[in-house]
């Protein structure tokens, strides 16, 4: 592994600060779309953009059947989590997605053990019981806003779900190969749910956007997508997981601090909010220490254990 430069910390940042900001360029006060319609675009201009540059670059992107169909399902679920995300923010605001967002973590330590057939460890279980104190806490302070909290929750889960897909891929495969067939995926699945809510009498959706709002959507595919996601997969080849994990923890705490910012009084919550926010917080920032702490106690314990062998093979000598 490279020894990741002051310059790498920076990026690392910057591509955190981007998902942040994801939530604000969908949200509704900019992108006046529904969010199945901000996903078609996000996923279309994605798409077209990667195929252009593997065009430019000349470069091959073919894939096995078998993982073809794989990455492409992936992208389903890909397509889902976005539509969650931006419903959430659609019916709610930008720090209430972002909160329910910031369950991921809490579900993907359900999932990996499941996906990896690995036993569940102890803290796992007591930061799963911190984090449902924490949505108890924010579900009491802003229950008005429950439903946004909730997609927000399911979003985050069908997140950590295709992160733990993709974490088997990209030990194969270019970053770039599975983002195009990904996104391929997601804007196929939008298109099949744009057929479906049509035939069920859901034609009067706004269909096409306005000049800024293409903006706002084009900077959202090509920045916060096509720019951030293999420029992310690239750092975390030079950063140990533990360092990666911690920091992209920070996307909620930044994309409502942004927000706070961009769209000021509107964003502004309770008190009791914003102590539910951080006992969540507290859990998803505690899992990267906890499992750090146990990979190296597993280390040592290694150690521990191969030393009477050693000692036993210089006597035999």
């Amino acid at each position: 592994m490279q020894k990741p430069t002051l310059k790498d910390y920076f990026l690392l940042h910057l591509i955190v600060l981007i998902w942040g900001f994801t939530a604000i360029l969908g949200d509704k006060r900019l992108v006046d779309l529904s969010s199945l319609m901000v996903v078609f675009y996000r996923t279309l201009i994605t798409s077209i953009a990667l195929w252009i540059w593997f065009l430019w670059a000349k470069k091959p992107f073919q894939l096995p059947t078998k993982d073809f169909w794989k990455i492409l399902g992936t992208g389903g679920i890909i397509a889902v989590h976005w539509l969650l995300f931006f419903g959430a923010s659609r019916v709610s605001n930008v720090s209430i997605c972002l909160v329910g967002l910031a369950t991921t973590t809490f579900w993907t330590s359900l999932i990996e053990p499941l996906f990896y057939k690995r036993k569940f460890r102890t803290f796992q279980i007591f930061l799963g019981i911190v984090t449902f104190a924490g949505i108890f806490q924010v579900f009491r302070a802003e229950f008005q806003y429950a439903e946004g909290f909730l997609l927000g929750m399911f979003s985050a889960l069908a997140g950590a779900i295709f992160s733990v897909f993709n974490s088997k891929f990209i030990r194969r495969y270019d970053q770039f190969t599975i983002t195009f067939y990904e996104m391929i995926g997601a804007f196929l699945t939008i298109t099949l749910f744009s057929v479906i809510w049509g035939a069920v009498g859901l034609e009067n959706l706004k269909l096409y956007p306005t000049e800024w709002e293409w903006l706002w959507i084009g900077i959202l595919a090509l920045v916060c997508t096509v720019f951030a996601y293999p420029m992310g997969v690239k750092l975390m080849k030079k950063f140990s997981v533990f360092a990666v994990n911690l920091t992209v923890n920070l996307e909620p705490v930044y994309g409502i601090l942004l927000a706070f910012v961009i769209f000021g009084e509107k964003e502004k919550m309770s008190a009791n909010f914003y102590l539910g926010a951080s006992i969540i917080l507290l859990a998803v920032f505690s899992y990267p220490l906890m499992m750090y702490v146990s990979a190296q106690r597993k280390k040592r314990n290694q150690l521990i254990t191969s030393k009477p062998l050693v000692e036993s093979q210089i006597e035999h000598f």
